[in-house]
Parts: C-alpha cells; structure tokens; sequence
C-alpha cells in the first residue's frame, strides 16, 4: 500500500521534504507565513474540494495575525497534552479540527496524522471505527481516528505515517 502511495500520489515527494523540516521550524517559531499556509493548503488541495470552497478555506486562515499564529503554532508544538496542542491551534481563523490535525502531523509526526472523510471512512470499511465520517469533526472524534490509527500502526509494527499513507490509498 504504500509502495502505491508512493509511486501514485503526488504530494509524497514534498510530505516527506516537510515531515523532515516542519516540525523543527514550526515548533522554534522559525517559520513565515508560506510555511504555516503550506500545511493548509496540502490539507485542503489533497481533497475533492470544489475550487473556490478550496480557496475560501485558505484565504481564511490567512485572516490571521502574524504574531498570533507564530504563537499558537509554537504553544502547540510545546504543550504536554494533546488537548491543549488542538485547542492552541483550532483558536486560529480558518482552522478547523481537521486542518489542526493535519498541524499535528506536521508538528509530531511520530504521533500524529491528518484526518479526513476518505481516511476514516478507510478505517470504518475495515472495521477498526464503528460509524461512517462525522459531517465535521469535533475533538473527541479526532482523538477516536488517531487512537484507530495509533492501534493499527502498534499491530502492524508501522509507524502512523505508514499507516495514513495506507488507509489514503484505501479510501481512493
């Protein structure tokens, strides 16, 4: 499956470069306003998003005060639990909890990864989440798709990056 991913998948090439450089750069506060909107828009172009929908989500989050978002970042990069990290990063316009996973995922890839409709419904078809997609997704319903994703990546001996990439490819 992810031998697919990465021969099939377009951003495989330029999540890897990210996945090694972001997290470092974000939690430092070492980063511009293109670095932060980079993560949005991989999250957003990666999906069957009407265009201007696409759009009008990016143009939100950068609705945001420089300073402000630097601050969120690097308080979630830096908070012990994984509450606050979402909470520090959903407080910014235009990201919701799904963009602030994929933060996450680019903040701590060791522990977390992007949710998504195409990704959980993955899991559901294998029986690893009971219910189909949330119409939009709430905390509690991220930290039940990581846990999903953490317990499968434990089974498989994998980490959750492999395992995302996996159920990417199964949901296409």
């Amino acid at each position: 499956m992810t031998a697919a991913y990465e021969r099939e998948e377009p951003f495989n090439l330029v999540e890897r470069e990210h996945v090694e450089t972001l997290p470092a750069t974000l939690a430092d506060g070492d980063f511009g306003r293109r670095d932060a909107e980079w993560v949005v828009q991989w999250y957003y172009r990666r999906r069957a998003i009407p265009d201007a929908d696409r759009r009008a989500a990016e143009e939100r989050f950068l609705d945001n005060d420089y300073e402000a978002m630097v601050e969120a970042i690097t308080d979630a990069a830096a908070a012990a639990d994984r509450e606050r990290k979402l909470d520090r990063l959903t407080s910014l316009t235009g990201v919701d909890v799904a963009v602030a996973s994929a933060f996450l995922a680019f903040l701590h890839p060791e522990a977390y990864v992007a949710v998504g409709d195409r990704e959980w419904e993955a899991l559901y078809d294998v029986r690893e989440l009971p219910d189909s997609p949330p119409p939009s997704f709430a905390p509690a319903d991220y930290w039940r798709y990581l846990d999903a994703v953490t317990g499968v990546a434990d089974r498989v001996d994998r980490d959750p990056w492999t395992v995302y990439r996996a159920l990417w490819r199964l949901g296409a």
